[in-house]
């Protein structure tokens, strides 16, 4: 199994495999877990997945996070996830809004670093 740490990494993939996505990336407290964070922290969602595609244009964006978030497979993972979707224009705007967004993109795993 394809892994960091104890996430399976592949099987993070494979919801990204669905839509043509620009960008897929893995954060939360599992993450930072795995990364060495101290235990006595605020430790917020246990994952924060972010998918980034010019194909949630035109979804309502509470379609976008079902469809994505039915994907995602809690007993596989450990956990449930919060599931977020975005457009390239409103992943911008969110990276600099949303800090859960914004800690993502600092210290999360780039869930397509090895299929580019």
């Amino acid at each position: 199994m394809e892994s960091e740490g104890g996430l399976n990494l592949r099987e993070l993939r494979r919801i990204g495999d669905r839509w043509a996505v620009e960008e897929a990336l893995l954060g939360g407290a599992r993450v930072a877990d795995e990364r060495g964070a101290p235990p006595q922290r605020e430790r917020g969602p246990e994952f924060i997945v972010i998918f980034v595609s010019d194909a949630f244009d035109g979804v309502p964006w509470l379609e976008r996070v079902y469809q994505a978030g039915s994907l995602w497979d809690a007993l596989e993972m450990g956990a449930q996830a919060d599931v977020h979707c975005y457009t390239p224009d409103e992943f911008e705007r969110k990276r600099v809004t949303l800090r859960s967004v914004r800690e993502t993109v600092d210290s999360g795993v780039d869930l397509l670093a090895k299929k580019r």
